[in-house]
């Protein structure tokens, strides 16, 4: 099951929900556990996509992160 974003404009909080493909796709959206309002709006979520070789794996890593990152 996908995890999906969404925001709450009532309380402005941003959550997200596991929910199947053919709930999502039916438009049924979950209430915000934070305020309950179910008039929630789904945003675009980012994704990490990962290197395809080992010599790419350093160029992921954050220059603050240190020794060892990244393998």
């Amino acid at each position: 099951m996908p995890i999906y974003e969404y925001y709450c404009p009532h309380c402005k909080d941003k959550f997200e929900a596991l929910q199947s493909l053919r709930a999502a796709e039916d438009g049924e959206l979950p209430p915000c556990p934070k305020c309950g309002e179910r008039r929630v709006a789904r945003v675009f979520s980012r994704f990490a996509a990962g290197a395809s070789s080992s010599s790419d794996s350093g160029s992921f890593c954050p220059p603050s992160a240190g020794p060892g990152c990244c393998g």
